[in-house]
């Protein structure tokens, strides 16, 4: 008892210098605590300093917007990786990014068709890896099937499907492909594109997010129920960030294609 004494007694130098921990790490163990309690006493103070910082967010919150939450990651880090969260969050936001560049401009090129995939008996590949892609003038796009020829029904399958409003037709194992012109009703239906894009790319941000809500809760008999309030309004806010960034870049798809 005396000796945990002790270590109290440095709490309040511990908890002036919150700021710092949080940038830095937990403070060390003060001097004069015994080697069994260090680790006790870094759960302690990592403890009083959550509560501390839900406090302030509260204060800060009453009668105004509600302040934002940003834990440091290096205090939760035995609950949740927050920078892998919000990794997996942006990936999210940067695959949105590049199926707009690929699958939705107006001007169709060849490698808008690269990557669109075809399902074969012998699983699913991209086309450029089946077929040689090319472009044999402004209206029109080649695609040679001759490598592998009992792929073609497929390929012409996946090119008609793919969302890009192209028709093709085949002549043995070459795929033609028009390219449509750029009429308002095309750019009207790649707008209507970008919207089942981004509500997609929603739909898989709220399953990262629930993903990690729900690593969080593991803990709940393990930390404080205002630990695992931070940690999930963190979360949401991260969630919130990326969902303002796919509205953005929808805004500016949209304005493209509609002009």
């Amino acid at each position: 008892m005396a000796m945990a004494l002790r270590c109290f007694r440095h709490l309040p130098s511990l908890l002036y210098r919150s700021s710092l921990a949080m940038a830095r790490g937990l403070p060390q163990a003060p001097a004069g605590c015994p080697a069994l309690l260090p680790a006790g006493c870094r759960q302690c103070v990592h403890q009083m300093l959550l509560s501390r910082q839900l406090a302030t967010k509260k204060a800060k919150g009453k009668g105004q917007t509600q302040a934002r939450v940003n834990i440091s990651a290096a205090l939760v880090e035995d609950i949740i990786n927050l920078e892998e969260t919000n990794e997996d969050m942006q990936a999210v936001v940067e695959a949105l990014k590049e199926d707009f560049s690929r699958n939705l401009s107006v001007r169709t090129s060849p490698g808008a068709l690269d990557h669109i995939i075809v399902v074969t008996k012998d699983g699913k590949f991209p086309l450029n890896q089946l077929g040689q892609i090319s472009q044999k003038s402004p209206q029109l796009i080649i695609v040679n099937m001759s490598s592998f020829p009992e792929s073609t029904a497929a390929a012409m399958k996946a090119i008609r499907e793919s969302g890009m409003n192209l028709n093709p037709e085949v002549d043995g194992t070459i795929i033609r492909v028009p390219i449509p012109k750029v009429t308002r009703e095309l750019r009207e239906n790649l707008a209507k594109l970008a919207k089942q894009s981004t509500n997609k790319s929603k739909e898989a941000l709220r399953k990262v997010r629930s993903k990690s809500v729900n690593q969080v809760k593991k803990f709940k008999n393990k930390v404080s129920e205002d630990t695992i309030w931070l940690l999930e309004k963190q979360i949401q806010q991260m969630a919130d960030g990326a969902a303002a960034e796919m509205d953005k870049l929808l805004a500016a798809k949209t304005k493209e294609l509609l002009g």
